[in-house]
Parts: C-alpha cells; structure tokens; sequence
C-alpha cells in the first residue's frame, strides 16, 4: 500500500533546509522509493539535496518552482528560497530515474533518457507511468524520443521554472542538477495513476490558419497576417504595447490554443514575446510561444478571467477524483507558473480549494514554465498556462 508525506521549510541555511524538508517527509518511512523536490531557484540546490541526502538516499527527481510552492499546509515561499518534497513509501513499487544534459539532438537524448530509467529500475519492461522534467526548450522532442524507447505510455510534469524567466531554472535528479536538459521517472507499479491535464480556458470566435513558422515556436502569421498584428486586432490592442515580454503577461488571461486532432483537448500556447528575440528592438511582428506550433493547423484565441483561473483547480481535482477507482495515496500537481503570476495575491485560494478537493491526502504544488500530460484519447503532449494535476492511487 502507498504511504506518502509530504516536507517542506525556508530555513536560511540550505542544507538545513534540506535536512528537515527531508525529516518531515521520510519520518516513519522505511520503504521509500520516490521523493519528489522542488526548490526556489534562488537557493544553494546541491546543499539542500546534501541536506536531504543525509536522511534518505532514495531517488530523486524534481525542479526549481516558480516563487513558491503550495502544500497542505499552506503556500510556501520566502526571499531567502525554500524546499519541499513529497515522498512515496510502498514496497511494491519500483522506480527508475535518469538525467541527460541538452545537446544537439534532443530526440535522441530522450532515447538515451528513456533506456537509463529502465536500466536504474534494473528491469526490461516500459513503465506503467513516467514522470518527465525539462528545460522549456525542446520538451516535445525529448517526449518523442522516450516514446521511441517504451511506447505511449502516459506521462505527467512540467518544465523548470525560475521566479523572471531570466534561464536561472534547474533538474534535479539524484545527486546532479543541471540548467538544461531531461530527467524522468518511471513508475513500475500496479497502484492506479490518473491525469486530468487541461488549460480550462474559454474559446472566443477568434479563430484562424497558421500560415508560417519559424523554429518551431516563432508564430511568424496567421491567415497570412503578421502573428502580432493578428493577435492584437483579436485582444483590441495596439501592436506596440505587446512588444518584448509585455505579451508575455498581456497573453496569461488571453492566449493561444491548439485542438488535438479528437478534439477532447485544447493544448495552450503561450504567447511570451512580441518580436523573435524577446526585445523591443526588432519590428517583425512575430510572436516567439512556449511551445511548438505547426503551419496549416488552426489556432485559437483563449480567455480567462483571474477567477477562471482559481476556480479551474478546484474544479481540475474534482474531475481527477471522478477518474480514479481506487483511493488516492498522493497528488502531483503541476500548475503553471504563469498562471499563477495571473492569480497574484489571491494565491491562498487556490491552497484552500486544493486542500478542500484533497481530502487530506498528502500533495505538492509546483509552478512550472511548461506541462505535459494528455488528456481521455489524446497523445501526450505539452504546453504552457495549464494544469497537469496526477493521483496515484494507495493500491
């Protein structure tokens, strides 16, 4: 049966942060296979991993959060960082975790990714469940590729995060930490595991074709029409007041989505640049997004209102528990950090519908800069501005 406990501090000392963000997840544990950890990038992440380290030496996976975290008991944030861990005791459980740096080829880093975890987990079966990290660079690619190794076998996560956008974001797995890369964790376990990943924004009647693209993410037209110039005459506004990373916030409350091809799913873009270098120096009119588009496919002006954005928690663990069978043992969830940017002040409302919707179950809430999951048919996929929240079940 699954156990899971959940750790978290803001201690000024990092490997005391650590030690007892460790303490309190791992007490009375003594089959640990997982502990899942997310700090504030502003900290000293290899004291903090020592700091844990010195009370369990069970794998490791996890990210840089977004300005703070939500457990149980709160939303955790401080100047000085934090730490938080939620840690998985079953001893019928087996996980395998693996790390790879970025390189030319991210397709094949995610073979090479996706062949280690088998191997950690001293197996030759594709899990039942992964979990991925990545920088928010070439998700997509490192999902092929793992996909290459064990099939669609569905995944969960989200990218790393820093509290600017300004790169500072790191992987965390086992002892390494890295600024640019993959890790995963695959689950092998008849316990059940269930995602409800969505974006739970409106559509408005402000559709069209995308007619160009640029590596892969630059939104260069839309109908022929300049990204940026399309966009603004969608929002009713100027061109010039969404340049550099003012596009980046205008767009939280009103971005871009992608259908995939069933149609259960709208995956979100999120607009985060009015030009392709992320300046207001350039006057090209394109749009730089957060995840890749496609030319010829239609895409889709989103919106929400701030209490839209509370709101979709709540409702997106409701939707969560009716998918499980089995009662849950832990929560995963994986909610943007841009959203919560949108969500501003008003972020202990969000911990007080999680807290209702958990039911006592212990869980962990990151901010990420792209998640991944899927949704009823669709494939996994990833994208920004959404919410990828996973139960695993006690049996």
């Amino acid at each position: 049966m699954l156990k899971s406990k959940v750790g978290y501090s803001t201690n000024p000392n990092f490997y005391t942060m650590g030690l007892d963000t460790a303490t309190q997840s791992t007490k009375d544990f003594s089959n640990i296979k997982l502990n899942f950890l997310f700090t504030s990038s502003n900290g000293d992440i290899k004291e903090i991993i020592r700091g844990v380290r010195s009370i369990n030496d069970a794998p490791l996976i996890g990210c840089t959060s977004c300005g703070g975290l939500i457990v149980p008991d709160g939303v955790v944030s401080s100047p000085n960082g934090f730490a938080g861990m939620l840690s998985l005791n079953d001893p019928d459980m087996t996980i395998g975790v693996a790390i790879h740096e970025a390189g030319k080829d991210p397709r094949a880093i995610g073979r090479k990714v996706a062949i280690q975890a088998v191997e950690n987990a001293k197996t030759t079966r594709a899990p039942a469940y992964f979990y991925m990290v990545a920088s928010p660079k070439e998700e997509e690619e490192y999902l092929m590729g793992i996909q290459d190794v064990i099939g669609r076998v569905p995944v969960f996560g989200g990218s790393a995060a820093d509290n600017d956008v300004s790169g500072n974001w790191k992987i965390i797995c086992n002892d390494k930490v890295i600024t640019d890369g993959v890790a995963v964790a695959f689950f092998y376990t008849d316990n059940e595991i269930a995602t409800s990943f969505t974006g739970a924004y409106k559509e408005t009647d402000n559709i069209g074709l995308i007619t160009e693209v640029k590596n892969n993410r630059t939104l260069v037209s839309i109908d022929g029409v300049s990204a940026l110039k399309k966009y603004a005459h969608w929002t009713n506004m100027s061109p010039s007041e969404l340049l550099g990373r003012d596009l980046l916030v205008a767009s939280i409350n009103k971005p871009l989505g992608i259908k995939d091809p069933l149609g259960n799913l709208t995956v979100i873009r999120h607009p985060m640049f009015g030009d392709d270098m992320g300046t207001k120096t350039t006057t090209d009119d394109t749009i730089t997004l957060g995840n890749k588009v496609v030319k010829g496919t239609a895409i889709i002006q989103l919106e929400a209102t701030q209490d839209d954005l509370i709101n979709a928690t709540g409702n997106n663990l409701k939707d969560l528990n009716k998918k499980m069978y089995t009662e849950p043992g832990a929560y995963i969830f994986i909610h943007c950090g841009g959203r919560k940017l949108g969500i501003g002040d008003r972020i202990e409302e969000v911990h007080k519908q999680l807290l209702k919707e958990s039911k006592g179950i212990p869980f962990i809430t990151a901010f990420t800069f792209g998640e991944y999951g899927y949704d009823e048919h669709s494939a996994n996929i990833c994208g920004g501005l959404m919410l990828s929240f996973t139960a695993i079940g006690k049996n």
